[in-house]
């Protein structure tokens, strides 16, 4: 699963930003927003109700196309002017826009169904696998988003630069739009 977890997605591109904004503490409220909907997804998902929503495509679709959306608006707070943050003293990333990210998230989803039906196996006690899969992706993800968190706080520490902070935020803004592309894509379950 690392390959998964670990590459370019909404949230590990969100978690770089807010490393680059806020620095890692300020990111905890974030990580673990997104961290928790994902331990109820794999909980969800892993009991059986993936197996539900593949017979829904249309629930799918629509969480995909929130996603979308919610991305599009994620990118206009990488670019939209700085005198406006700082005037509102306003926080650049919380738990809340943890949860709603994860909750919108396709590419969260697509892995817990590619994780479950590849690892879990049907001679053993199911709870038992589920609720090892669930821990372990858990720790997985808590790990890999520190990382991404600490690059984007280290890269930080080199942009000093107004320009390149703005640069920075557009290269992060357009890494986001390309998500949100990639995810109008059709999910195959």
């Amino acid at each position: 699963m690392f390959p998964l977890v670990f590459s370019p997605g909404p949230a590990n591109i969100v978690f770089a930003a807010s490393g680059v904004k806020q620095g890692v503490k300020k990111s905890i409220p974030l990580i673990i927003g997104v961290n928790l909907v994902f331990v109820v997804y794999s909980l969800i998902i892993g009991f059986g109700f993936g197996e539900f929503l593949k017979h829904y495509p249309d629930v799918i679709f629509v969480v995909q196309l929130l996603g979308v959306i919610y991305i599009t608006y994620l990118t206009y707070k990488f670019i939209r002017p700085q005198k406006h943050k700082q005037i509102n003293g306003e926080k650049t990333y919380t738990f809340v826009d943890g949860v709603i990210l994860q909750m919108l998230n396709p590419k969260g989803l697509s892995m817990l169904f590619l994780m479950f039906s590849v690892l879990l196996d049907g001679s053993f006690n199911q709870i038992q696998q589920v609720i090892y899969l669930v821990i372990m992706l858990a720790v997985l993800n808590i790990s890999t988003h520190f990382i991404w968190v600490a690059a984007g706080s280290s890269i930080a520490q080199w942009v000093s630069n107004p320009k390149v902070e703005q640069l920075l935020n557009y290269f992060f803004a357009v890494s986001l739009l390309l998500v949100a592309v990639w995810l109008l894509l059709p999910l195959d379950f």
